[in-house]
Parts: C-alpha cells; sequence; structure tokens
C-alpha cells in the first residue's frame, strides 16, 4: 500500500480542492485562499501561488520573520458518481512566507515550511513527520486518475462488477444479475478500489492489488487486463 507520505504528496500534488487557512483572516470569504497552483520543493515546503493582491500574500508580505503560521487543507473527492463521494482529506501546517520573483508580475509565490502533516483517508488516519514527506513520490497515475476512473465507470461497467466473483463466498455464486452495482471508486499504482453498492442504504469497499506495483498507463493496461481476466474465469 502507498505510506501516509506518499498518500499525501500525491494529494498536494493533484487537482484536488486546497484551502490555504490562516490565523486573523476572513474565514467567510474562502476563495481568495484557494492557491492557483501548488507544488513541493526540494526540501518538502509546499508552494503556493496566488494573485498578488491575496489577503494571504499581504498577510505573508507584512508578517515579521517566520511567525505567520497557516494550514493547507485538502479534500478529496472521487472523480465519478458514488455514495461517500470524500475520499479523504490532509491537512499540512507550517509557517507561510513570500517570496518574491518566483511567480510572474501580478502574481506571488508563498511558501509553507513544512511543520507538520496529517491524513485521513480510505487507507486510515496517520500522522507525517517532516523527511517523509520530503522524500516520498505522489503516485505515478495521479495525473490521470480521475479521466481513467471515469473510463472505468462509462466503458467498462460489466467487467468493474465481475469483480465481485472475486471476493469470496459473499458474491461469488451470485448471478450476474443478481451482483451489486460497481463503481472505481480509487485507481494508484498498487491496485484498484471498487466500491460495490448493495442497496440503498449499504454499500462496502474491496480492493484488487495488481500482480506488481504499475509505472505508467501501459502498465495499468496490462494489469487491468490480467485483473479482468481472472474475475471472468
Amino acid at each position: 500500500m502507498p505510506s501516509a507520505a506518499e498518500r499525501t504528496r500525491t494529494l498536494v500534488q493533484s487537482t484536488c480542492s486546497a484551502l490555504l487557512v490562516v490565523p486573523g483572516l476572513d474565514a467567510a470569504r474562502a476563495e481568495p485562499l484557494i492557491p492557483d497552483s501548488r507544488r513541493v520543493g526540494p526540501d518538502g515546503d509546499v508552494f503556493l501561488e496566488f494573485p498578488a493582491h491575496s489577503p494571504a500574500v499581504r498577510a505573508a508580505t507584512h508578517a515579521q520573520g517566520d511567525d505567520l503560521t497557516a494550514v493547507l487543507e485538502i479534500t478529496d473527492v472521487a472523480p465519478v458518481s458514488v455514495p461517500h463521494r470524500i475520499r479523504g482529506r490532509a491537512w499540512i501546517s507550517g509557517w507561510l512566507t513570500s517570496v518574491p520573483g518566483l511567480a510572474e508580475p501580478g502574481r506571488m509565490m508563498l511558501r509553507l515550511e513544512f511543520g507538520e502533516a496529517y491524513v485521513d483517508d480510505l487507507w486510515g488516519a496517520d500522522d507525517i513527520d517532516a523527511e517523509d514527506f520530503r522524500d516520498a513520490a505522489p503516485d505515478p497515475l495521479a495525473a490521470h486518475e480521475a479521466e481513467l476512473l471515469q473510463h472505468l465507470a462509462a466503458s467498462h461497467d460489466e467487467q468493474v462488477r465481475a469483480l465481485c466473483g472475486l471476493l469470496g463466498e459473499r458474491t461469488a455464486r451470485a448471478r450476474p444479475q443478481d451482483r451489486p452495482s460497481a463503481v472505481p471508486v480509487a485507481l494508484d499504482r498498487f491496485g484498484l478500489r471498487v466500491r460495490f453498492i448493495e442497496g440503498r442504504n449499504s454499500c462496502f469497499d474491496a480492493r484488487f492489488d495488481f500482480p506488481e506495483p504499475v509505472r505508467d498507463v501501459t502498465g495499468l493496461r496490462r494489469a487491468m487486463h490480467t485483473l479482468f481476466e481472472a474475475a471472468a474465469h
């Protein structure tokens, strides 16, 4: 399974929604605190780009030294229609400073020096320390995950649904028409997570691991073919 640090790096460098919370700023006006871009530097600090007139930029510019604390809150929502769509959340807290010269005119880059982080997602809840976060890499499929899940849901519904035949006695003997509906809810280099929906108020997740971690979309196609072949027999 991916480590907590890897999962958090993946969320930071994905297109998940993110909000920068700076104590003392008006929390009711969330829009100015949504970074336009974010990336992780070689030391594990998070760089966030904002318009130069953003309240976050003004606060960081006027802060004395490194005493302005902030928290980056990330919310991961499944890119497919499924019950309980929020897949996870992560929080990174630290010290906020402005870094002139790294952004285009009219923009400003802010640096969130990593202090501590916490992730709560489909894998569980974990703390992340600075060294693990610095050394972790985002999942190689992260940039394609949304498109891949949507494609699986739209074009391979029966094959995804057939995966319930790999779950043992609970579903293996069910006739195809009696199988629960299935939605691919998460994908990473280690495997596919599917949410099976048995009724209006009943669903469960199952994880299907690949024979070995995949490195790219080409490897993923081979792994998915193997998985679907196993379910078909």
